[in-house]
């Protein structure tokens, strides 16, 4: 497997500033390094983009959520909708850290994103976040009407761990009919150990050490990291979940979890479309200063949300 280009520099220079995905010295340094990244490497999105920042009063009290619009190219009329769930391993990321990868998904999907301020572990553990999530999806679907959004063609959208909460939404019954599904390199199952797992374990971005680090600031001593709610690909039953987008990077330890979640929804007779980009690496989609290929592949993603918010179909 040949690494990108792009993804290759990037990985070096991390490497030379010591912020190649070791374990952090805390919450606060981890958090520190992702929104020093997103700075230096991030997406930027077009300015074409409307944002609004919205507040409701979630599970643990004010939940802070920002509304992206593009540009109407028509009469006003109630949009497709995802509600978004940021990455960085339950433990960091924000609004902010996430700004540009959710105004380029806003203007080449041409649907309203609603992105989630959710609340991070260790100060607040598992279920806090899926809590949150949850109630985001319901709350957006509530208030449709008002946020101009079509409640017939919400869905839900993550990146890495938050492609997880994704998911876990997607499959809790007290989720509001759901069109799509679109999962960014998700973090399915984090206590595996599949081949992707020891392939790209270390110096590819995410290091084990950092996922460990990250699972137990989520999961603590109380909770089995098994439990589906934090590995949806264990679910025992995926039938009936809503059509899916799922995209995994060819050298990122969660490539297989991703894969097999994809197989399994198949199975189970879901309609799925998963693509796997080659030489791509964990969090790639999100860091197109860094890696050139990284803004066409979320504008070929938009296509994708597009028709399948359009027709309804994930696949042609």
């Amino acid at each position: 497997m040949t690494l990108d280009p792009g993804a290759a520099r990037l990985l070096r220079m991390l490497a030379a500033a010591g912020a190649g995905g070791a374990a952090a010295e805390g919450p606060a340094e981890r958090r520190r390094r992702l929104q020093t990244l997103a700075r230096i490497a991030g997406e930027r999105g077009p300015a074409s983009v409307d944002t609004r920042d919205l507040q409701a009063t979630g599970p643990g009290g004010p939940l802070r959520l920002r509304l992206y619009a593009p540009a109407a190219d028509g009469p006003a009329l109630p949009r497709p909708a995802l509600v978004y769930f940021h990455g960085g391993g339950w433990v960091a990321g924000d609004l902010d850290t996430h700004d540009g990868l959710c105004r380029r998904l806003a203007a080449s999907s041409g649907v309203r994103l609603l992105a989630v301020d959710y609340r991070l572990a260790p100060e607040h553990p598992f279920p806090a976040a899926l809590d949150d999530a949850l109630f985001a999806v319901r709350w957006a679907a509530a208030n449709a009407q008002a946020l101009d959004l079509d409640p017939g063609r919400l869905g839900v959208a993550g990146d890495s761990a938050g492609g997880g909460l994704a998911a876990a939404v997607a499959q809790n019954p007290a989720a509001p009919p759901l069109a799509l599904q679109l999962l960014l390199c998700p973090i399915l199952d984090p206590a595996a150990e599949r081949p992707s797992r020891h392939a790209f374990g270390e110096g590819h971005f995410v290091e084990r050490a950092a996922l460990a680090e990250d699972l137990g600031a989520y999961c603590g001593d109380a909770v089995d990291p098994r439990d589906p709610r934090v590995s949806p690909l264990r679910a025992r039953d995926l039938a009936g979940q809503p059509p899916a987008l799922v995209h995994v990077a060819e050298c990122d330890p969660f490539r297989d979890e991703g894969e097999a979640y994809a197989e399994r929804l198949a199975l189970a007779g879901v309609a799925v479309h998963c693509v796997c980009w080659p030489g791509m690496v964990h969090y790639f989609y999100a860091l197109a200063q860094g890696v050139p290929a990284a803004g066409p592949a979320v504008d070929a993603i938009g296509a994708e949300i597009a028709r399948a918010m359009r027709t309804g179909a994930v696949v042609d």
